[in-house]
């Protein structure tokens, strides 16, 4: 095949939202497509950037059908951008799109990594995963809730600052609250933790406070938690888990 008729899809990672917090390289693969195929909220993201784009647009739940018709599209001809929030390769459309593309081998796919909502929560913040973490979601949509409440407890037992997606819904509005019962049974109740919402995007906040304080709040599927390992500490308005630099007095 020449390189004027290679056919190509890129799965793209857009970060938190805000296209000043895309990578260069996403903005550039995004502008060369002629199609960008996503759910809803992230293309109407790009859509005041990108009016004169053809988009394939659907829904929640509707991932494989996404990815299929991006596939399809590229092997239509057309260089196709499928794009999803944070980074395609963590929690994202990239694992489900290179399954499917063994079914399109004349197309040449690509993952373009993005700033997942770990970091960019984690920047906000401060510094809370500066040691071993490890990043859990709580959705139990595809994960049995047993093996969430197995890898939150083997996070515990292992120290490791944890940095929670996904921490609740309609339907799961009380998972947050099970899951730090699970922690406080091998965490300290004053163990440093932190929430963030809306990162980089209209109403982004955030709070740091304890693992007891974190059992009794409420927060929603817009929200990134974070629980400190047992060094981690309120260092002026941030939140820091050190990572273990001497610091000579000299």
């Amino acid at each position: 095949m020449s390189a004027d008729s290679k056919k190509e899809l890129y799965i793209v990672g857009l970060g938190p939202g805000a296209r000043q917090k895309m990578t260069q390289e996403a903005i550039d693969v995004v502008e060369a497509c002629e199609v960008i195929a996503g759910y809803k909220v992230y293309i109407d993201l790009l859509k005041p950037y990108y009016p004169d784009k053809e988009y394939l647009v659907n829904g929640m739940r509707q991932e494989v059908e996404r990815c299929r018709l991006a596939l399809e599209t590229a092997a239509g001809g057309k260089k196709t951008a499928l794009v999803c929030s944070g980074d395609a390769g963590v929690y994202g459309m990239a694992g489900i799109t290179l399954e499917l593309a063994t079914e399109f081998p004349e197309v040449d796919v690509h993952v373009i990594p993005g700033v997942t909502a770990a970091l960019s929560g984690a920047a906000l913040l401060g510094a809370p995963l500066g040691h071993d973490f490890t990043v859990i979601s709580l959705s139990d949509l595809l994960t049995p809730w047993e093996l969430i409440e197995r890898r939150l407890a083997a996070a515990a037992e292992g120290d490791f600052a944890i940095c929670l997606y996904n921490p609740s819904s309609h339907k799961r509005h009380d998972y947050l609250q099970k899951a730090c019962q699970i922690l406080l049974q091998k965490k300290s109740g004053d163990t440093i933790c932190g929430i963030t919402r809306n990162i980089g995007r209209d109403g982004e906040e955030k709070r740091i406070l304890t693992l007891d304080e974190l059992l009794e709040t409420q927060v929603d599927m817009f929200t990134t938690v974070f629980i400190g390992n047992s060094q981690t500490r309120k260092v002026g308005d941030a939140m820091v888990t050190p990572r273990g630099y001497r610091r000579d007095n000299a």
